[in-house]
């Protein structure tokens, strides 16, 4: 089934669930002789865009493959429970409620719970039903690569085609090696090798990547993933046992095969959903609140030097979409005119004095909060680079591009743990930092990297 009709139909069952839920409350609450108001109709749509937006932050509207329908129940009864207990609390009384027996109202917020779980997981459950009858006959599945030409591959092969719910529809086979080319197993061929998976996914339309290496290497393993860096696809691997006891991904099994996906988004859909209304506020608060300051702070730099008050310079953002960031000017007009695109040092005389002020208290940054409001950046995420620079290390380093994954940030956990880029080794250690964001991003450590930067900006450490 297409995403975007698989999400119409979940929108549609969740407003007749949510709905018939809401009036056969009202009936229930007529029969006990509670108060209901004559227009019932506005009431009902109202809640249901509360819960439409609830459900939307816990991400009961993303793409469903492979997961049971009692998963699908869990969720449901999770996200409803979690709001029906904001209800109960927001109505708790603690002198009534804590000295008397449960009251009848107490009862039909129950109820009220009751049914909506019943009802919502029904329709749910009923349109999940239908979209398993659907892939089991071969409508909505998503094109797969497997990556090997050998037994594990080939039995990986076996499991998924004994298993057509799980939304698997595997074009072919790659091989290391162009001799393996058009060899074929269950009329499957090996259609490739490592240098044509770019072009095989694009041709194909490939959503799903699985590894099958046997005996793999760590160097093999990387020289794939970097090969897959920035495929609109999902990567997973087949693993070794020892992958499996250390834990390194999140894994899914495939009928007694597991897989693990490489480098999963931890981070909740309603998590990131809050993520960018944090950065859509704090951004209209710094950029609105602190006008008259940041005016004077042009003025400044206008006065002590010749040049644009604002730099603008093309980035790499996510998905390697180039895009203009913006900053106060620090350096002089036209500073990368005779060096070319290069690294700022500790102590740089291109750096002006204004400059050298804006930098440590990270004032120079603000304008990029015009790139948040844009949706081009986040307050936390890894520092964009220049699209040349990009270039050159993306043949430099192994899995540099997977930090376009991510939206850049104006800070981040290698910006609040590192220096000055001066060479390689300083980009491959804030490289492990930004894979450490990505593998543990959060709203909680999000905050920690705010707490941090600001200590940074008042104590006149940035650079």
């Amino acid at each position: 089934m297409p995403k975007p009709i698989e999400k119409i139909l979940l929108f549609f069952s969740d407003l007749i669930t949510i709905n018939l839920t809401f009036f056969c409350w009202i009936i229930l609450r007529q029969e006990l002789g509670f108060y209901t108001p004559d227009q019932q109709i506005f009431p009902s749509l109202v809640l249901f865009v509360v819960w439409f937006l609830f459900f939307v932050f816990f991400g009961l509207y993303r793409s469903w493959y492979a997961r049971s329908r009692f998963d699908e129940f869990v969720v449901v009864l999770k996200t409803i429970s979690i709001g029906v207990g904001i209800i109960f609390i927001t109505t708790f009384d603690v002198q009534i409620d804590l000295e008397s027996p449960p009251s009848l109202s107490r009862i039909i917020i129950i109820s009220y719970w009751i049914m909506l779980v019943f009802f919502v997981s029904l329709g749910r459950i009923l349109l999940r039903t239908i979209q398993r009858k659907l892939l089991e006959n071969g409508i909505g599945r998503r094109n797969t690569l497997i990556i090997g030409w050998n037994d594990k591959a080939r039995e990986l092969y076996d499991k998924i085609n004994h298993a057509p719910a799980l939304g698997y529809n595997v074009k072919g086979f790659i091989s290391h090696s162009r001799a393996n080319l058009k060899k074929s197993y269950r009329n499957l061929f090996v259609i490739g090798t490592y240098g044509d998976i770019k072009d095989i996914t694009l041709k194909n339309k490939i959503e799903v990547i699985i590894i099958a290496v046997k005996e793999s290497s760590n160097k093999e393993v990387v020289n794939i993933i970097s090969r897959c860096d920035n495929l609109p696809v999902t990567l997973k691997i087949v693993p070794d046992l020892y992958d499996i006891v250390m834990g390194y991904g999140r894994t899914n099994q495939i009928y007694g095969i597991p897989l693990i996906e490489i480098l999963p988004q931890m981070m909740p859909d309603w998590e990131k959903q809050i993520k960018r209304i944090i950065d859509i506020v704090i951004s209209i608060i710094v950029l609105v609140g602190f006008l008259p300051f940041w005016i004077l702070v042009a003025i400044i730099i206008k006065l002590e030097s010749r040049g644009p008050v604002f730099f603008k310079q093309k980035r790499v953002g996510q998905n390697d979409k180039i895009f203009e960031i913006y900053k106060f000017r620090s350096m002089v007009d036209r500073a990368e005119k005779e060096t070319g695109a290069v690294w700022a040092e500790e102590n740089d005389p291109r750096i002006t004095s204004v400059g050298n002020i804006l930098r440590k208290s990270r004032i120079d940054e603000v304008p990029q909060f015009v790139n948040i409001l844009f949706n081009e950046m986040s307050l936390i995420g890894p520092r964009p680079e220049r699209p040349r620079i990009v270039t050159r290390l993306k043949y430099k380093i192994p899995l540099y591009a997977r930090r376009h994954r991510m939206k850049p940030g104006i800070t981040g956990w290698a910006q609040i743990k590192g220096g000055y880029d001066t060479s390689i080794e300083d980009v491959q250690k804030k490289l492990e930092y930004d894979l450490f964001y990505l593998e543990n991003m959060s709203l909680r450590m999000d905050l920690k990297i705010m707490l941090r930067t600001v200590y940074t900006m008042i104590a006149g450490k940035g650079q």
